[in-house]
């Protein structure tokens, strides 16, 4: 057998033997490599099955509260004319796009002195967006963040106000909870410090379906196999979880910064105590009263709401799946479902259908303790202001 014949023998040959090996292939050998480990199937996986719910996911704060900036993106968070931030007389930080991307330059005396570029994003824009910048293993803050309130950019939270700084350290612990994984590696530098390194490559953006439902590879695999059955299996189902397992849920990233971890909570799964991850480290600011940031479970749980109810969680109000931000109506409504009458004065009646709006006379907006921002063209720093989730009364706010 000579020439084409024999190519063809060949070639028929190998499809043969593709088509077995395919045959024998299970579905957990078609699932892509996740960085985390044998049992996680990664979100794609997810959108097989369940695409809207991934579709919306997506696009909520959880999903979007960190991400690898796309110059492309970049360019509709600010107009041309206002991305020049003055610090003081001499110096001053302008967003510039340059070769290779955008970056934040800093500038002394009209020189330019320091360039770095926006390479990762953090925050969902509903309040703010910080940005950040690789130095080889090494993630950095950028000195400009852009604060929603004032539809501008400000001092980044904590850096000083009248000179540029481009050193301030980002963490794998900042990515615990504004990330779903990031590889790092860790380095004796002496007896009494360690050094911490990144890879970049191997961030996984946002919080993924997997950080709150567990690890889904069996999951996956099983649904793949037997797309008939519709009971969810091998997979963590809010509703089967404990009171506190559900706030503990939360809690990973929801309970304040007077919290010290004692190991990594990219471990944390469902179910897990959230004891085991995390000490009280300090009792902070306000002699004791938990700051509106970052302290949604610690503040809930002092409400009377929580004490009085049996079962009330974080899900009793939030479904993360949602992306309702702002939508005072809907939160509303979800007051009434347990609060079917009310007794308020004649003087809150007066101001009308009160079914709209439960939200701003009982989780009014604060002041941040820990947060704050440098407007340029102010001498005091401007209020960052975050819902509160002590559910109460506030008499400032009936009046």
């Amino acid at each position: 057998m000579k020439g084409p014949k024999r190519i063809l023998l060949i070639l028929g040959a190998f499809s043969a033997v593709i088509v077995i090996l395919s045959r024998c292939m299970t579905a957990a050998d078609k699932l892509p490599d996740d960085i985390r480990g044998e049992a996680y199937a990664g979100a794609a996986s997810c959108k097989t099955c369940h695409q809207s719910l991934s579709a919306d996911y997506a696009h909520s704060p959880h999903g979007l509260t960190s991400q690898k900036v796309n110059d492309s993106d970049l360019t509709g968070v600010f107009p041309p004319d206002s991305n020049s931030f003055s610090l003081n007389a001499n110096e001053k930080v302008v967003v510039e796009k340059r070769k290779g991307g955008f970056y934040q330059v800093a500038y002394k005396d009209g020189v330019a002195v320091r360039a770095e570029r926006f390479d990762m994003q953090f925050g969902s824009g509903e309040k703010a967006y910080t940005y950040a910048y690789w130095r080889g293993k090494k993630l950095y803050e950028l000195p400009l963040s852009y604060f929603a309130a004032i539809n501008n950019w400000a001092i980044s939270p904590g850096f000083p106000a009248h000179m540029f700084y481009y050193d301030r350290g980002i963490t794998s612990r900042c990515l615990e909870c504004h990330g779903s994984f990031v590889e790092k590696e860790l380095k004796h530098e002496s007896t009494f410090s360690m050094n911490e390194e990144m890879k970049q490559g191997s961030i996984i953006y946002g919080i993924d379906c997997e950080r709150c439902h567990g690890p889904a590879k069996q999951h996956v695999v099983f649904h793949t196999e037997n797309p008939e059955e519709k009971t969810a299996k091998y997979i963590t189902i809010f509703k089967t979880l404990s009171r506190k397992q559900k706030m503990d849920a939360c809690g990973v990233c929801h309970s304040g910064n007077t919290l010290m971890a004692q190991k990594s909570v990219f471990e944390f799964k469902p179910g897990d105590d959230i004891d085991k991850y995390y000490v009280q480290d300090f009792v902070g600011f306000g002699g004791g009263k938990p700051d509106v940031h970052g302290n949604q479970t610690t503040m809930l749980t002092g409400s009377n709401c929580y004490i009085k109810s049996n079962n009330m969680t974080c899900q009793s109000c939030h479904n993360t799946h949602e992306n309702i931000k702002g939508n005072l109506a809907i939160y509303s409504q979800r007051c009434i479902n347990c609060h079917k009458t009310t007794n308020h004065s004649e003087e809150t009646l007066s101001r009308g259908v009160l079914a709209a709006n439960c939200i701003d006379c009982h989780m009014p907006k604060e002041s941040s303790k820990l947060i704050s921002f440098k407007q340029a063209t102010k001498n005091e720093a401007s209020a960052y202001l975050l819902r509160s989730h002590h559910i109460g009364i506030y008499p400032a706010e009936r009046k």
